[in-house]
């Protein structure tokens, strides 16, 4: 959840547009739980344009404003840009060594890192490379990180931006046509969702066509062309971490994309890499440079930003805004640019924190009752106090799934937490009702000793193991599987003494 205001300023949630703040009707309930799930990082293509700082504008001068205000748009959708020299001077070394190798030389690219966890990288037509840290921290070499920017620039140069960004011209007209036309946003809506959902991501052609320049480009550039397949590997058993952790969610149902989705890590995907590699070199050959990588991306920001609010195993603690909220057992959280997201391992329960403005003047029983969701059972609407802030709650009854919802007011600002539930039953209603009695304010002291999570680059000692080092992971679970996937190991492999590897601490 973005946070660069304070109780009693405006809530950047208001800027990102979450979905929430559209009126939910009944035959939309179904949806709702998915959508939880989903990592809502990607631009909504509705939402208000963000003035452009004094920054940005020097750095991109050559920029239509067009091109300027849908760059300032991804960048604030994504937590902002992520400043680090040495990494920024790597990327941009990488960068020029590919373009000249690659079949339009006479191309420019920027290239922006963004200040996010998620794992995401996308090109626009006029060239814009965009990268995650998230995405940086899961590479392990320079080879792994050209592979990515490769096949970014190969979208570019094969013009798939140029026609997914007409065809997403066209759906926006759809929808728009359907608004006015039939005179149904809730439809208008739902087109225009299933549009973005199909477009998110290019199609398997030109996924595999990307693939292919992206590897020669990297060849030719000396690189190790097998980078493609060893990080395609990586990132499909960290969709398999992320996706146990949020409840056997599918990345593939959700309508925000992000690199997981669009460049799903399957067997046949993996196979056709390695054999486009075999084109251009035999294993072993090209340049990979682990150690200037890791020398890069070393004491990188992992994780949440605490700027933007950040999730320790069940809790969520957002020392900016001032509040901290803790998830009932059972459940994993992330943090999106637009809400708290959670989910139990089973499924069958999710919930949703975000932040709305609602009119003082509105008591926040009827807000609850206004209209915003639908299926609101009126007799369960009461207002209560939570930790000093007035409240109220109700419940919500759809035909799959049942919502405990509240609404806390916290400064200038509506917090809403949405619980959802196959089955609400009066054990699972009582640990929700006891969940958000956690939310309170932090106290300047809690605020100053958050710390943010890095990626930290250490060598193996004598008597080190995987075992051991693995121990060191301040993550919430699977330890050992989250420091394999990380550094590229198999389960079973030997660490040698002085190797280096990547560990997550503070």
């Amino acid at each position: 959840m973005s946070g660069r205001t304070a109780p009693g300023q405006a809530c950047p949630c208001r800027k990102a547009r979450p979905l929430a703040h559209a009126r939910w009707s009944r035959w939309a309930l179904a949806a709702v739980v998915p959508l939880f799930l989903t990592s809502c990082a990607n631009v909504d293509l509705d939402q208000a344009s963000v003035p452009l700082s004094s920054g940005a504008a020097s750095e991109y001068a050559g920029m239509t404003p067009a091109q300027q205000r849908e760059h300032e748009r991804l960048v604030a959708s994504y937590g902002g840009t992520y400043d680090d020299p040495e990494l920024k001077a790597l990327i941009q070394q990488v960068v020029e060594r590919l373009v000249a190798a690659s079949e339009r030389p006479d191309l420019k690219y920027r290239v922006t890192v963004l200040n996010s966890p998620a794992i995401n990288a996308f090109a626009l037509p006029d060239g814009s490379l965009y990268v995650t840290r998230g995405l940086l921290a899961l590479a392990n070499d320079t080879s792994e990180m050209s592979s990515v920017l490769s096949h970014e620039m190969a979208h570019v140069i094969a013009r798939h931006a140029t026609i997914r960004e007409d065809q997403v011209k066209q759906a926006v007209l759809v929808s728009r046509v359907i608004s006015d036309v039939v005179n149904d946003p809730d439809l208008g809506a739902l087109a225009m969702q299933k549009s973005r959902r199909t477009l998110a991501s290019f199609s398997r052609g030109q996924e595999l066509e990307a693939d292919a320049i992206g590897v020669g480009i990297a060849s030719r550039a000396g690189f190790d062309p097998y980078g493609a397949s060893r990080f395609l590997t990586d990132m499909g058993k960290y969709a398999e971490i992320r996706s146990t952790a949020l409840g056997g969610s599918s990345s593939s149902t959700t309508p925000d994309m992000d690199f997981l989705s669009s460049h799903p890590a399957t067997p046949e995907r993996i196979s056709i890499a390695i054999a486009n590699a075999r084109q251009y070199a035999t294993p072993g050959s090209g340049e990979r440079d682990r150690a200037l990588y890791l020398s890069a991306i070393n004491g990188m920001v992992y994780g949440d930003d605490p700027k933007e609010g950040f999730v320790r195993g069940r809790k969520f603690f957002h020392p900016k805004l001032g509040f901290t909220f803790t998830a009932p057992d059972g459940f994993s959280l992330e943090n999106t640019s637009q809400a708290v997201l959670g989910a139990t391992g089973s499924g069958r329960e999710a919930l949703r924190l975000d932040a709305v403005r609602v009119n003082p003047d509105q008591s926040l029983a009827q807000y609850l009752s206004s209209g915003w969701i639908d299926g609101v059972e009126i007799n369960t609407v009461e207002t209560l106090s939570v930790n000093g802030f007035s409240a109220a709650t109700a419940i919500a009854r759809g035909d799959q799934w049942s919502f405990r919802m509240f609404a806390i007011r916290f400064g200038s600002d509506v917090y809403r937490l949405i619980f959802a539930a196959r089955e609400l039953t009066p054990e699972l209603d009582k640990q929700f009702r006891a969940a958000a009695t956690t939310f309170r304010r932090v106290s300047l002291n809690e605020a100053e000793t958050v710390k943010p999570l890095r990626v930290r680059v250490v060598s193996v000692g004598l008597g080190d193991t995987a075992d051991k080092l693995a121990a060191r992971m301040q993550v919430p679970d699977r330890h050992m599987e989250r420091f394999l996937v990380l550094n590229g190991l198999e389960n079973g492999n030997k660490i040698k003494y002085g190797d280096k590897v990547k560990i997550i601490s503070e």
